[in-house]
């Protein structure tokens, strides 16, 4: 069972943005680290934390070549809310939300936070 999924940042702030604005537009959880504190972390019912930080051994911030979270979205609706949010807080492009062709036509979208970690939503995609 995974506890804790951790992905680097290079700046605290603009990742908070980001995910605070994703995440509430799927209604995702809020940051639940104190303020000040080094890391951000976004605890989910009945789901891993997703901890962000700058990377510990103090070499710079990299983003994983193939490596994809995907996050569940409550309606189709929510996934394009998701990804307008992602490109308003610094996000790019990686996936327009649209029936994706590899999920039989379930509603998905891809996006990079903005250290370029791939992120994708998708609303009624079984797992």
């Amino acid at each position: 069972m995974i506890k804790s999924i951790r992905l680097g940042c290079a700046d605290i702030d603009k990742s908070r943005a980001f995910y605070d604005a994703t995440f509430a537009a799927i209604g995702g959880p809020a940051n639940t680290a104190p303020a000040g504190y080094p890391i951000l972390m976004y605890r989910g019912e009945d789901s891993p934390v997703l901890i962000l930080g700058k990377a510990a051994n103090g070499e710079p911030t990299t983003f994983a070549n193939g490596g994809t979270i995907l996050f569940e979205a409550p309606t189709a609706e929510s996934v394009a809310a998701w990804h307008a949010a992602g490109l308003a807080n610094g996000g790019t492009c990686e996936g327009q939300p649209e029936p994706k062709p590899q999920t039989g036509g379930k509603m998905g979208a891809y996006l990079r936070d903005p250290d370029g970690n791939k992120l994708g939503a998708y609303f009624d995609f079984p797992m």
